[in-house]
């Protein structure tokens, strides 16, 4: 797993305006059209006017996807599951996650956020058995940590005798990320961070909402690049940021994974949506080109330095 680490700045930038760009964003959704009901998977808001997730995405197309996930070589066997994935979009889906657009658009969003899961808990490898891109969601924890991603200096204290290494289906590292995660979701993940690694509802929410939240205010989220709600800038345009699938990379790793050239990193991240892609009959012709998947030559929205990488 990697890890990355982000600023204060970003976090208590993006905690005061999460519920607004949200609630904004619905809100001016709903005034302009008719909202619907799906049940308890999709209600309220105009995005469940289109098909909701599991109409598209259904337990067979989680159990190919994720075919080797209950090996036994595998770290956590029986926690990861389609109930769990569907269970925790529907917090999401009412805000655009996996609703948004047409039906193209709802499969590839799908298939790019778990790509992204995939590759983050895969213990797969060029010879694994059926290939190394069905070894997603292999991990529920990051294994053998080598700190306890403790940082005295944020507004997330550290609770005394806990780590704050790798959990979840996007793995979360560091108390401050645990503490404006878990804000977010309304957990206390500050205090309890091992949730993510014994609930399986919650450890995929906390991977959604670092989907659809953008790290800092001005910034978009990965939801946002990726189903074309964000116009890059004069700025963007000139670090080679354009919205698809590698902009997601960029905003979720920054410079961990981009603009470092064709690194195997990020290969590894496209190849999995790619193949989610090809799994899920919609076929990596439909991902786009090279420049629109890759990252290899961004700057970084939020740049490393020594002390926080």
């Amino acid at each position: 797993m990697s890890s990355e680490k982000w600023t204060l700045a970003s976090f208590a930038l993006t905690f005061l305006i999460l519920s607004l760009v949200f609630v904004g964003n619905v809100d001016g959704a709903l005034k302009k059209g008719k909202t619907c009901n799906k049940g308890w998977e999709c209600s309220g808001s105009i995005f469940c006017c289109n098909q909701t997730i599991s109409d598209l995405f259904q337990v067979y197309n989680f159990e190919e996807l994720f075919a080797k996930r209950n090996a036994p070589v595998a770290q956590a066997v029986g926690f990861w599951d389609y109930h769990s994935f569907i269970t925790a979009s529907t917090v999401f889906q009412p805000l655009g996650f996996g609703t948004t657009g047409g039906k193209l658009m709802q499969m590839k969003e799908i298939a790019a956020f778990l790509g992204h899961v995939g590759s983050k808990t895969s213990c797969g490898y060029n010879v694994a058995t059926g290939g190394p891109y069905a070894w997603g969601l292999c991990y529920n924890h990051e294994m053998s940590p080598s700190q306890s991603y403790c940082d005295p200096n944020y507004l997330y204290p550290c609770t005394p005798g806990v780590d704050y290494y790798g959990r979840g289906a996007i793995p979360v590292y560091w108390n401050f990320n645990y503490g404006i995660i878990g804000d977010g979701l309304k957990v206390d993940l500050l205090n309890r961070p091992d949730l993510l690694e014994q609930n399986a509802t919650l450890a995929f929410q906390a991977a959604m909402w670092q989907w659809m939240n953008p790290k800092k205010k001005k910034q978009p989220s990965p939801h946002d690049v990726f189903v074309g709600n964000w116009k890059p800038t004069k700025n963007d345009t000139m670090a080679k940021r354009v919205p698809g699938f590698g902009t997601t990379m960029n905003i979720l790793y920054g410079d961990l994974v981009c603009g470092q050239g064709d690194i195997d990193a990020m290969n590894n991240i496209i190849s999995h949506y790619l193949y989610y892609l090809d799994l899920m009959g919609i076929g990596r012709e439909a991902a786009g080109p090279h420049d629109i998947l890759s990252c290899a030559e961004q700057v970084a929205f939020n740049p490393s330095t020594s002390s926080t990488s």
